[in-house]
Formats: C-alpha cells, sequence, structure tokens
C-alpha cells in the first residue's frame, strides 16, 4: 500500500490533516500512546480505542530483547501479537543509545548495547535495525539515529548529527531493497542538529534529500529547557516538506505539544500521561492534581465534570486517592486512562481551534492545564 498523507485545514503553520496507513487513517494532529513492550502499561487495546487513541508507538530495542523480533514475526506480527488492528509505529532504539550511554558503545558502523535483562551485548546497525523492525511489522518505522548526548555541545552535536544522515543512507538503501513502502511499512527519517538551528536547517536538507514517506524531529526534550527544546522545534519543523507528516519524538506536556502543533507538527508521543497516572497524577484543564493529597480525601466531585473516562464517569477524587493511598494497582489503571484521553481530548480540541482558525485562543487554556492545579500541594 502507498502511504498518504493529506493537509485539510491550516491556521498559520499549524495545520490538520489525515494520514493513510495499511491498518487505518490517523486525523492528525495526533498523539500516540507508548507502548514500549508492545503494551501501554495497564490498558488493554479495546480501552486504548475507546480513550480515543488512533496509533501506537512500540520500542524496537526493547522487543528485539524479550521475546525477540522473529518470535513477533512468527506469531503474526506486532499488530496481531498484541492484538491492537490499528496504525503502530516502532522506534529504532536510537533513543536507547542516548539513554543507556553507561552499556552502549557507538563506532561507524553502528551501536553495541548491553542487555537491560541479562547484559548480553546487542548490536544495532543501520541495516539490522531495518531487520527488526521488519520482523516486527509496524506500519511506520524510524531509521537509526545518532542523540547526542549534551545538546549544546556543538562539537559533539556536529558529529553525531552528520552520522545520522549517514546511517538514514544505509536505512533508506536497506528499506528500498526490501520493496519500500510497498511492502505496507514507511521509513521516517529523522532530524538532528542539537540546539543549533544552522546544525537543524543542515539536517533538514540531508534528511529530506532522501523521497520518504515522512519525517521526524529527534533530540529534543533531552535535558535541555523548554525555551531551547521550542527553538529546536522552530527551527526544523517550517522546514520540513508541507506535504508529509511531521512527527515530534519523545514530546511532551500539553503545552509543548500546543506549542509543536502551531509549528506545523503533525504526530507526537510520549510517556508523560502514562507515567504520571502511575504516579498518582491526573491532568485536567484546571490544572495537574496529585491525588494523594489530602485535600483529595472527602472530595465527592470526579477529576473533571465534562470528562467521559472511565475514572471521571464512575468514581470521585475521594476514591481515586483511597486507592492511591491504600497502592491499589486500579488507582495507576484509573489515573493513566484518564491522562490517555485528557492528551487526546488536547490533541482533539487543537484540532477544532484549527479549523475554526482560532487556535491561538487555545494557548492560555493548555498553560493551565500543564500546571499545577488549584490546590494540588507538592508534587
Amino acid at each position: 500500500m502507498t502511504f498518504a498523507f493529506r493537509v485539510e485545514t491550516r491556521d498559520g503553520r499549524a495545520r490538520t490533516g489525515s494520514f493513510a496507513t495499511p491498518h487505518g487513517d490517523v486525523t492528525t494532529p495526533a498523539f500516540m500512546p507508548v507502548g514500549t513492550r508492545a503494551t501501554v502499561k495497564g490498558v488493554g487495546p479495546d480501552e486504548l480505542r475507546a480513550l480515543g487513541t488512533q496509533m501506537l508507538l512500540a520500542n524496537t530495542y526493547h522487543l528485539a530483547l524479550r521475546p525477540g523480533a522473529e518470535l513477533v514475526r512468527e506469531l503474526g506480527g506486532l499488530h496481531r501479537f498484541m492484538g491492537w488492528n490499528g496504525p503502530i509505529l516502532t522506534d529504532s532504539g536510537g533513543y536507547q543509545i542516548f539513554s543507556l550511554q553507561a552499556l552502549t558503545a557507538i563506532d561507524e558502523d553502528g551501536a553495541t548495547i548491553r542487555s537491560v535483562v541479562d547484559g548480553a551485548k546487542l548490536r544495532f546497525t543501520p541495516e539490522s535495525v531495518m531487520g527488526l523492525e521488519r520482523a516486527l511489522g509496524a506500519d511506520v518505522i524510524m531509521a537509526l539515529d545518532h542523540c547526542p548526548s549534551d545538546p549544546s555541545n556543538r562539537p559533539e552535536v556536529e558529529a553525531a548529527t552528520e552520522r545520522t544522515h549517514r546511517w538514514l543512507a544505509r536505512c533508506v538503501a536497506d528499506w528500498r531493497a526490501h520493496g519500500g513502502d510497498s511492502t505496507g511499512q514507511a521509513l521516517f527519517g529523522i532530524v538532528q542538529g542539537g540546539a543549533f538551528d544552522d546544525l537543524r536547517a543542515r539536517s533538514v536538507a540531508a534528511v529530506t534529500a532522501h523521497d520518504l514517506p515522512g519525517y521526524a524531529i529527534g533530540g529534543v526534550s533531552v535535558g535541555e529547557d523548554r525555551a531551547a527544546m521550542r527553538r529546536a522545534v522552530e527551527a526544523a519543523a517550517p522546514l520540513l516538506p508541507a506535504e508529509k507528516p511531521r512527527y515530534l519524538m519523545g514530546v511532551g506536556t500539553p503545552l509543548d505539544l500546543y506549542e509543536a502543533v502551531r509549528c506545523g507538527v503533525d504526530l507526537f508521543d510520549c510517556v508523560t500521561p502514562t507515567r504520571h497516572g502511575r504516579n498518582h497524577q491526573a491532568f485536567t484543564w484546571e490544572g495537574r492534581l496529585n491525588l494523594r493529597n489530602a485535600v483529595h480525601e472527602r472530595d465527592p466531585r470526579p477529576l473533571e465534570e465534562d470528562c467521559d473516562c472511565p475514572a471521571c464517569t464512575r468514581f470521585s477524587r475521594a476514591y481515586l486517592r483511597h486507592l492511591c493511598m491504600a497502592g491499589e494497582m486500579l488507582a495507576a489503571i484509573l489515573l493513566t486512562q484518564h491522562n490517555l484521553r485528557f492528551f487526546h481530548r488536547c490533541m482533539g480540541a487543537m484540532r477544532a481551534a484549527i479549523e475554526r482558525g482560532s487556535l491561538l485562543e487555545l494557548e492560555s487554556c493548555i498553560a493551565r492545564a500543564q500546571a499545577r492545579g488549584p490546590s494540588a500541594g507538592p508534587t
């Protein structure tokens, strides 16, 4: 199948669109929950769909370790294996090269990463990663990239960015040798460049020289402050082809998403909603709540009156706090479901605002949702 992306409406640089994949269309801008090990922690496929999820992310490195990409292929591919019939994107393991630096050795050919499971060495090259992602069978596959450890260290960033370009050329050659997108997998290249506008522009030129189904902005939200992160997105996103989907990797909070949408970004993933849910934090339009705080002990209200998630339609803040204080796993499940629903509602609000030509009017509302809520106490 040929992948297709169509821009439908615009408000400045922001746009709504539709991304067609073999497992369904994705209405953009869209947020992808993170299912690192072929599962979004505590939430099943039917619940994910009911919450508004269109597309999921899974991680090549972790699935290569356990259960193994070939086993996933043998059992029918990632969609069948995890019981999700919608689109899936697999990240290449490039983030693990960054996040597991103490366990990783990088050379020109690739990277050797020690397993977080048993310490065994796992060799990642552009070609081996393409093979792993073919075996997993996701709709969108990411090229192997090198994310620098310090986005403000220019020599390091420049070297990592150029290596990313060389690795991308090898990924593209391997992907095309195996049929390209005709096999049902779209390869996205990744833009690096750290905190440097000129390196971001240079990377956009190098990555988009390969005519690929889509492009991603990487090396963002890796320790830099919000201003530097925003500048990196502003430097790269408008330069990417307007007719292709743009994906910002690993970002972020509601305000991060909003600012990137304003720059013309279409796809996002992040662990923020699920991780915060497991840590008893709930996002609401009135601010972020810590459900362990005593202020909620006798509160009969739902987290949000107008939210249709399972936590809000059935349970009180008092009950949710009880679950948190008692250490019940249902607390993390319900708060994760609420946060995912909130992020999808947030993206829906942005899509509607773009269609009305009024995205700027959402900014204060989005900023309030990210802040600590009224009487939330320390978090």
